[in-house]
């Protein structure tokens, strides 16, 4: 059997090409040394170990030894986990549409002994891959100046500032209502307003743009927002994309009905839908929004949680080769299982004999909520709960018997923070014990096991954190114990974030752009130095971090960091206003802007009571400071704020200045709504 060097590694997408008959190398100075040192081209081929392509492309072309012969003759080969690499991943996946590809993993990119590219792609089958190869070593042979040339041209566009590339002007902007209403406008131009979603397919769930639209509706009360937000978010609780019987989220559907999942289960995506869906049912009190919560942190409990409270990055698309193998069902297995509740199972989940998916398999989907199907069946709806959760019981012991999907047990920094917050804003929302119990053991976590003195890891397996942090580490993290503080009031993570803070400031920050680089100034150097700035699937580093700065900031009454979140969203302001649709986590900020936050003090025996029955109500443009009593507590927004009477007592303030104080949520309610319609929110 063949062993490489990635066999030291502990990703798990490296560790799976660790014996393939390419010479793999990580990324890293050796490999980067041997391709000067003997003028060979470098093949960098970046994935990730969920990956349906990534694993076809290794089955046809890493595992085939004529492959491997010219790829090991003619280059050196260099390995990358997009997860553990995004700031390679990012420059090479920058260098393929550069070059007019669109771009995917498998990312396949051939550089210069350099590190600078002049040809790349996606999957290719493997006679294509190995007669490219051969064609490209021929031509580095006898054409090297062109290819170096062209290198070097790919390399100074990677090098432009997004200044240069966006247009991105400084400017003291002012924030308007009109402008916001306009923005919102041209995001709903492509709305799929029947299936939910953006009117295209395959369809992800992007829950910054929801949480944009919650943000929306609570400043506009735009009912087509709202309603845009429910059609979504009960669509994708309805479709194939959510795991009927265990919980949990896909990663996409490949349609526009939200019908049928690329299987994969990510921890980014886990995280941010469980506190979309909390705070969505915050607002419109809807209980499948709580089902889906409470279900989906059932999953990740059960499936993606380590002994130290860590969690796993993704579980794989396939399970023996086969793309949604564990998920799936035939008709003859479900009568089997579940005997005579079969029928009325299946007619729920849209089972047919035939199969509603491949080769006879049934994706379960339903297209009725459990009240309306209650009625049909003639029987109260919590009657059909339990019997529908004695069906999920048996098909999740039949489920075990079947061979997993593989498992990503490596722990990323930011994901994990993802799900943090994810965990507080469920905690927050519903009050459940076990949330914060869950939440806790991850930020001690975070704390013990990623942090590297005042600096993050960004990566962890087997008890070895490994590779500096990069930004979304912190701003991800920041993010997580801000909402962490505001739980629990433990202002412990507040000053954690207050220290991450400053850190980011003093190695990140770019002066001249007003914006943040994604590498610390003390990590490797690149080719390129990026800045992320779209928000996609995972809102951009740069905008959680102008939003962070402007909360961190309110909450710490340090004006350096609400002003340098305000110079942020300047920079982007235009590119907000006309490419929405990856800017929506940047909107948030703007609706923070467009009316004054409130802060919200309290004092006294039931803080934390009070603190929960304000949270049960949908308010974001808030922050929220509270303590025992004033004595015990060193922020500035707790200052002279004592219980009045002996009684619990809230302090409502805007722009520092403050209401008179109350002794009851309804009463500071009655304040924050009064004020609103004054500013004419």
């Amino acid at each position: 059997m063949h062993t490489n060097r990635l066999a030291q590694e502990t990703s798990p997408y490296l560790m799976q090409h660790a014996h393939n008959p390419v010479d793999w190398f990580p990324w890293g100075s050796e490999a980067l040394a041997k391709a000067q040192q003997e003028d060979k081209p470098i093949i960098v081929s970046i994935g990730y170990s969920a990956c349906h392509w990534c694993h076809v492309m290794e089955r046809e072309s890493f595992e085939n030894e004529q492959v491997a012969e010219i790829m090991n003759q003619h280059f050196v080969c260099i390995k990358v986990d997009r997860e553990e690499r995004p700031d390679v991943d990012a420059i090479y996946m920058d260098a393929v549409q550069a070059m007019g590809i669109n771009g995917g993993w498998p990312l396949n990119v051939i550089l210069t002994p350099e590190a600078k590219p002049f040809y790349g792609g996606t999957y290719f089958p493997a006679r294509q891959w190995g007669n490219l190869l051969l064609q490209v070593a021929e031509a580095y042979q006898q054409q090297k100046a062109q290819l170096v040339e062209s290198a070097e041209k790919f390399t100074q566009q990677l090098a432009l500032s997004e200044s240069q590339k966006y247009g991105l002007v400084s400017a003291n902007e002012q924030y308007s209502l009109e402008e916001l209403r306009s923005t919102f406008a041209k995001l709903a131009s492509g709305f799929d307003r029947k299936l939910g979603g953006m009117n295209k397919a395959p369809k992800f769930p992007m829950p910054s743009i929801y949480r944009f639209m919650l943000r929306y509706y609570q400043l506009t009360k735009d009912e087509r927002a709202l309603n845009q937000i429910k059609v979504t978010l009960d669509q994708i609780a309805f479709g194939g994309i959510y795991d009927q019987v265990g919980g949990g989220f896909a990663r996409y559907s490949v349609d526009a009905e939200w019908f049928a999942p690329h299987f994969e289960k990510m921890l980014y995506d886990n995280g941010q839908l469980i506190g979309l869906y909390a705070e969505a049912f915050s607002l419109t009190k809807d209980p499948l929004y709580q089902e889906v919560v409470y279900q989906t942190i059932d999953f990740v409990a059960r499936e993606m949680t380590n002994a130290e409270g860590g969690f796993y990055s993704a579980l794989d698309a396939d399970s023996e080769g086969v793309e949604g193998k564990f998920y799936v069902w035939t008709k003859a297995e479900l009568d089997t299982l579940l005997g005579a509740d079969s029928e009325w199972f299946c007619d729920y989940y849209h089972v047919t004999e035939d199969g509603n998916w491949e080769h006879g398999q049934n994706i379960l989907y339903r297209t009725r909520r459990e009240e309306v199907f209650a009625g049909f069946l003639k029987e109260s709806v919590a009657e059909f709960r339990l019997r529908l959760q004695s069906a999920h019981a048996t098909l999740m012991q039949a489920r075990a018997q079947r061979i997993r999907p593989g498992l990503d047990d490596k722990v990323l920094c930011s994901w994990n923070a993802l799900m943090l917050n994810g965990l507080v804003d469920a905690y927050r929302v519903f009050g459940e014990a076990d949330f914060l119990t869950m939440a806790l053991r991850n930020a001690e976590f975070l704390q013990t096991r990623m942090r590297n003195g005042a600096k993050l890891w960004h990566t962890y397996k087997d008890g070895r954190a490994s590779l500096a942090g990069y930004l979304e580490d912190y701003a991800l993290v920041i993010e997580a114990y801000l909402n962490l503080y505001q739980a629990t009031f433990d202002e412990k993570w507040l000053t954690e974030a207050d220290h991450l803070a400053k850190y980011v400031t003093r190695n990140f920050y770019d002066e001249q752009e007003e914006l943040f680089f994604f590498t610390d100034a003390e990590g490797e150097a690149l080719i390129a130095r990026k800045k992320e700035l779209f928000d996609n699937v995972i809102p951009a580093s740069n905008s959680v971090m102008a939003n962070n700065l402007y909360f961190l900031g309110l909450l710490l009454d340090k004006p350096q960091y609400t002003e340098l979140s305000a110079k942020m969203l300047d920079r982007v302001k235009k590119l907000v206003l006309t490419n929405v649709q990856y800017l929506t986590n940047w909107a948030c900020l703007f609706t923070y802007r467009v009316a004054p936050t409130v802060e919200i003090a309290i004092v006294g025996q039931e803080y934390l009571q009070f603190r929960q029955a304000i949270d049960e109500s949908f308010f974001p443009n808030k922050v929220l400071v509270g303590t025992l009593e004033e004595s015990e507590s060193s922020l500035p927004l707790l200052e002279n704020r004592l219980a009045q009477g002996g009684k619990t007592t809230v302090y409502v303030c805007y722009n520092k200045a403050c209401q008179l104080p109350v002794s009851t949520v309804a009463e500071a309610w009655e304040q924050v709504n009064r004020i609103g319609n004054a500013l004419g929110q």
